[in-house]
């Protein structure tokens, strides 16, 4: 067995030689975030390890791993073997992530590919987390696919701690998506682990620009729907882009949010809507509807959700309007 020490003696686990820390850890009920279920694509795994690694990198890290992330010891839970005693370092918060029992009580199918899932505690009853963060669900097996683990933002308000929502696109060949699409069904059981991420609103009261399309409204709806319910005065605008108008959904539910919520405004983006619809709101890509609108973005925050090169493109607009790049939060979709 090979001994673990975790920020510098808080806790001391062993694992059997040759195992990775990703899944040594996990054993021993510490939950680390891996939403590619341990394959080195999404990088969610990494770690600090102090000693007892070797010094070079894996094929599969030097993609996911900086130079600077390189020199200050981090890296790929997934990838490091237990093959001498390791020393590593650890959020505070990962040892607060839960496995959890629930059961879909909710299925809504939103458009032609994305679905809305309400899920019931079971066990533990009760959840906390803060707006902005994901769990990671456990697939079950079907029609000769293996159980997968992936990840999906919470969709829902903190304040509800007996019930997360997320809303899910379907991946074309996807296995976990496959799964829930194709085979969940309301009264199955789901399990999943969580809260994971550090996507969160700021204390500041800096205007917010929110940007994201498809899945990615989960986290942004998260908090906007908590900003309401903490009566948070904070002027915002959520640009959301879409392809063509049977791609848009909930969007009475963030119109009828502009009314409940001081200083929101919600301003839908269509990127290829046929001319001459009854679409009469915004038309181009979501980062040229964001560009008209906040020419001038000196002094304000943002927070974005959506795939790598969807957030690339949107901090190169705000970027040329003024805002400072550590003014910018986001979760990119793997």
């Amino acid at each position: 067995m090979i001994n673990i020490d975790i920020n510098s003696g808080y806790k001391k686990i062993s694992i059997p030689e040759g195992t990775t820390l990703l899944s040594g850890l996990g054993r021993n009920g510490i939950l680390l975030p891996s939403a590619c279920g341990g394959n080195a694509r999404c990088g969610a795994c990494k770690i600090k390890v102090l000693s007892g690694a070797s010094d070079e990198l894996s094929a599969a890290e030097i993609p996911l791993i900086s130079p600077d992330e390189k020199a200050a010891n981090f890296r790929l839970a997934c990838q490091v073997k237990a093959e001498r005693d390791l020393k590593i370092e650890l959020p505070q918060e990962i040892f607060s992530v839960k496995q959890f029992t629930s059961k879909l009580i909710f299925k809504n199918m939103l458009t032609r590919d994305t679905v809305l899932l309400r899920l019931e505690l079971i066990k533990p009853d009760s959840i906390d987390f803060f707006a902005g963060q994901y769990v990671q669900i456990r697939s079950q097996p079907y029609a000769g696919k293996t159980s997968v683990i992936r990840a999906y933002s919470i969709a829902s308000s903190p304040s509800d701690k007996k019930h997360i929502e997320l809303i899910i696109r379907k991946v074309p060949g996807g296995i976990c998506t496959g799964w829930i699409f194709d085979y969940l069904k309301e009264g199955d059981k789901v399990y999943f682990t969580g809260s994971y991420g550090t996507l969160r609103l700021s204390d500041s009261s800096a205007p917010i620009i929110f940007i994201a399309g498809g899945s990615g409204m989960a986290p942004i709806r998260s908090m906007l729907i908590d900003m309401k319910e903490k009566k948070l005065r904070r002027r915002s605008e959520y640009f959301f882009g879409a392809i063509t108008s049977s791609d848009l959904f909930l969007v009475d539910e963030f119109f009828t949010l502009q009314k409940d919520l001081p200083g929101f405004v919600f301003t839908p983006a269509l990127s290829c809507e046929p001319e001459g619809s009854a679409w009469h709101g915004e038309r181009g890509l979501v980062t040229e509807v964001v560009a008209r609108h906040c020419p001038d973005c000196a002094g304000h925050e943002a927070y974005l959700c959506g795939s790598p090169g969807m957030v690339a493109a949107c901090c190169k607009v705000l970027l040329k309007g003024g805002l400072k790049e550590d003014k910018i939060f986001y979760d990119k979709f793997v």
